[in-house]
């Protein structure tokens, strides 16, 4: 079978030559960007925090697992694109369903191999991410980067009304036997969760629920009024795409001081907005399952999965927060915490998916927050 040559455009001018595989009629639009992990393709093509991006691979030789139906963090491909050195036409695993090709073709999404990704990833680390096109149906270079040009920055982007759920729901555990609560057992269901989707992953979902919690689901936009109707022992605030400056926050700053509460990610960046730090577009984020971060509280040192692009400003921070936890690399804040309530964030995922489970004790000090003020009630102060 002949290769459809396919190309690659940055709003630099700069362009890539390669092949196509996946949907050979789609064309993705979205901000280039760069994954460091070597496995995981799959639950990061379907995190919907990489909603509007086109998802670079450094590990060469990706898709030689295939996909499978468990391994998703949500619905769909969320990923506009994906970029990678070598695409692996045959697969072998035993859960797997479908190749990565046959997946992106039922996605309606299009992908491109056999570039350069060392040279575009020293690119997009010098000069930050940047606006691109994939296409196997325009061959014109100049044409592609102008168009690339004209696509919408990510700054003063609110993308989390295309990947949040439509109406409030519980969330409803699986069935799926292999996946297992805390020492491998399911807990009972004891605690009520509100938790804000902006685009929450299924992972998060699970270790939630394996925590004995309750998950009522609530869109981004929802309201402060409808939270407190579900009466829940506790808030967390999720992952999601975006610019977190972009997104409304009333319902959040408004029940903010009533509950516990926990961030993770884009939720981590709302929080510190809600508490009146400040937060800014990194210039190539971090997205990888190896970022150590330092847990200044305990002098433990973490190794983290991340996916941002933008930060929380620790100079703006206000005195009432105080720093918990910092990125080793680049010594940008990866966590803070309310110094008088039980409000806590992070900017990385617990969770995993993939990734190590370094953190994932960070659930359980949520539910240990919710706990004692279930059992202990008092009037909370105004932050």
């Amino acid at each position: 079978m002949i290769p459809t040559p396919a190309l690659l455009a940055l709003e630099n001018g700069m362009t890539f030559r390669g092949f196509a595989f996946g949907d050979l009629e789609a064309e993705a639009h979205g901000e280039v960007i760069f994954n460091t992990a070597m496995t995981g393709y799959q639950e990061a093509l379907t995190d919907p925090s990489y909603y509007g991006q086109i998802l670079t691979f450094t590990y060469p030789h990706i898709g030689n697992y295939g996909v499978n139906v468990h391994d998703v963090e949500s619905g769909k491909m969320q990923a506009e694109s994906l970029i990678v050195r070598e695409y692996s036409p045959t697969h072998s695993n035993w859960r797997a369903s479908h190749s990565l090709a046959e997946f992106l073709q039922m996605n309606g999404k299009i992908g491109i191999e056999g570039l350069d990704t060392r040279a575009l990833v020293r690119i997009l680390r010098s000069e930050g991410v940047m606006r691109g096109i994939v296409s196997a149906k325009e061959s014109s270079a100049d044409v592609l980067v102008e168009r690339a040009r004209a696509i919408p920055s990510m700054d003063g982007l609110d993308l989390t009304g295309f990947v949040t759920c439509k109406e409030p729901h519980l969330y409803q555990e699986s069935d799926e036997p292999y996946i297992l609560g805390v020492n491998g057992y399911r807990s009972p269901k004891k605690l009520r969760v509100a938790a804000i989707d902006y685009g929450i992953k299924k992972n998060i979902l699970r270790r939630l629920a394996s925590y004995g919690c309750e998950i009522m689901l609530f869109p981004s936009n929802t309201t402060a009024e409808a939270i407190r109707a579900y009466n829940p022992d506790g808030i967390f605030l999720s992952n999601g795409p975006g610019d977190p400056a972009a997104v409304n926050i009333d319902a959040v700053r408004e029940v903010l001081t009533e509950k516990p509460v926990f961030g993770i990610c884009l939720g981590h960046q709302i929080l510190g907005l809600a508490l009146k730090a400040n937060t800014y577009k990194m210039k190539f984020g971090h997205r990888g399952v190896n970022h150590p971060v330092k847990n200044l509280l305990t002098g433990v040192i973490e190794i983290t999965s991340q996916n941002h692009g933008f930060a929380v400003d620790a100079a703006s921070m206000p005195p009432e927060i105080e720093l918990t936890h910092v990125n080793l690399n680049d010594n940008t804040v990866s966590g803070f915490r309310h110094r008088t309530l039980p409000i806590f964030c992070v900017q990385y995922h617990p969770e995993a998916a993939p990734g190590t489970h370094d953190s994932d004790y960070l659930f359980r000090q949520f539910v240990e927050a919710m706990t004692e003020r279930k059992a202990s009630p008092t009037q909370v102060v105004s932050a």
